[in-house]
């Protein structure tokens, strides 16, 4: 008769203890955190997460801002805003905005950063007023802009002595072009933002790959095209989200220059939010409204992060590590 004998396991030796030094070590960068973290997730909660909540809350309901929350509606304001012309409409002119931006601004932006780089007599002096109307505020801008604008204004009489009276139009009050003429206005105001960001950026190309390239051969477009344009990618990335979700959040030019009008025709999602939220009172289609606002705004964030900048981000937590 034969038996089996299991073999025997070894022992395993006891986990080390942790040291004291490392546990009271370890409990200083908690409270350090907690510390230095606490108040900024506070903040944070109390103007950003609690109002969104808030919002959503109200949203339910079809309530007026007065008294008790008792008409429950659901997801009824969400239908009747998807519904809505004219919130497709604004949804649209957001779209248009930001396409343009993309298309209009980014390239006049690069050009003007490259010109603006090259050693220019009062080369300080042209960057400063480029950079100048960024730093009126929106309010300011539209009033400046609107007096411009009205009819026989500062523009009417500027094209009419150049000879170009033909171009005269009632730039505000005229539902084909008004979006054009604030994407102007924009453009003129925020410009000077993506300039200076662009020169942040050309600051970062090594010289050294310049002269490379022009010992090579190439041209000064060329190297422009290979060598410089690539190295600024990670700068135009941010900058193209900047502006995409400026241009989705549109709101004071718009409101102040023609407050959405003429017959919505420069309607944008948060003018329609304020028209509704609060002009007519109705603040729960209004919340509702700003929670399709902060989802579209939240979802595009998510995609831009995951497709365009997850490998700046990770170049630039490789260089940290390394």
């Amino acid at each position: 008769m034969t038996t089996t004998t299991s073999p025997v396991r070894a022992a395993r030796p006891p986990a080390p203890a942790v040291p004291p030094r490392k546990r009271r070590s370890s409990l200083r960068k908690r409270l350090e955190l907690a510390l230095l973290l606490g108040p900024a997730l506070l903040l944070f909660a109390g103007f950003v997460l609690v109002p969104i909540g808030i919002a959503a809350f109200y949203s339910l309901f079809n309530w007026n801002g007065f008294g008790a929350l008792d008409d429950f509606v659901g997801f009824d304001n969400y239908v009747d805003a998807f519904g809505g012309d004219v919130f497709q409409s604004a949804i649209v002119h957001n779209l248009i905005i930001a396409g343009l931006s993309i298309v209009v601004q980014l390239p006049l932006s690069i050009g003007l950063a490259l010109l603006l780089n090259r050693k220019l007599r009062g080369r300080a002096v042209l960057r400063s007023l480029v950079f100048a109307p960024y730093v009126l505020s929106e309010a300011i801008t539209a009033v400046i802009w609107v007096l411009m604008l009205q009819p026989s204004g500062f523009a009417d009489q500027v094209l009419q002595g150049a000879g170009l009276g033909g171009l005269v139009r009632q730039w505000l009050a005229d539902p084909g072009i008004v979006l054009y003429t604030l994407f102007a206005v924009i453009t003129w105001k925020f410009i000077g933002f993506g300039i200076i960001l662009l020169l942040a950026g050309l600051q970062g190309v090594p010289a050294e790959l310049r002269e490379a390239a022009a010992l090579d051969g190439a041209s000064a477009w060329q190297t422009t095209r290979h060598v410089v344009l690539p190295l600024l990618g990670p700068t135009i990335r941010i900058w193209i989200f900047l502006s995409v979700i400026g241009s989705l959040q549109l709101f004071d030019i718009v409101w102040i220059m023609t407050l959405g009008g003429p017959a919505n025709a420069s309607t944008t999602m948060a003018t329609y939010l304020v028209d509704h939220g609060f002009k007519r009172y109705e603040f729960g289609f209004g919340s509702a409204v700003a929670v399709i606002l902060f989802v579209i705004c939240f979802v595009f964030a998510l995609l831009y992060q995951r497709f365009a900048l997850r490998r700046d981000t990770q170049g630039a937590l490789t260089r940290m590590v390394g």
